[in-house]
């Protein structure tokens, strides 16, 4: 079960209609999203595999999954976004028996993300992964 966070955007996806306004809605989360500090994007923070520039600073706190990110691109920052709603605050030990695919999914976004888009974003899914494990 995904938090009542991402819970939320699967609801307000329902009432949108067409993928314009949903996307439009992802590019709002994303420039919702505070920015990440200039000293955390680093090379050690930036994510691989993605076309834009992408970094994830991943820091768990007592047991806790935390995460900032930031991109270049602002459907992407939209993205990560919708990860932080996903993971952010989820008890370390319960990031891995989250299916982000089929979550995300739920959103149509597996048809409508083209493929330089939906690797990014499946190499931003594996640093969480990997970083929680």
């Amino acid at each position: 079960m995904a938090q009542a966070a991402f819970e939320e955007v699967v609801e307000d996806f329902e009432f949108l209609e067409d993928w314009e306004d949903r996307y439009r809605m992802v590019i709002d989360m994303g420039k919702a999203m505070p920015d990440m500090p200039d000293a955390l994007k680093a090379p050690a923070t930036r994510v691989e595999g993605c076309a834009s520039q992408v970094w994830l600073h991943i820091a768990p706190e007592g047991g806790v999954f935390h995460f900032q990110g930031d991109s270049d691109a602002m459907i992407v920052k939209g993205l990560i976004a919708l990860l932080h709603r996903l993971y952010d605050g989820v008890p370390v030990a319960e990031v891995a028996a989250i299916d982000a695919r089929a979550e995300l999914g739920r959103l149509g976004l597996n048809e409508h993300l083209s493929a330089q888009r939906s690797n990014g974003l499946r190499a931003m899914i594996e640093r969480i992964r990997k970083t929680a494990a």
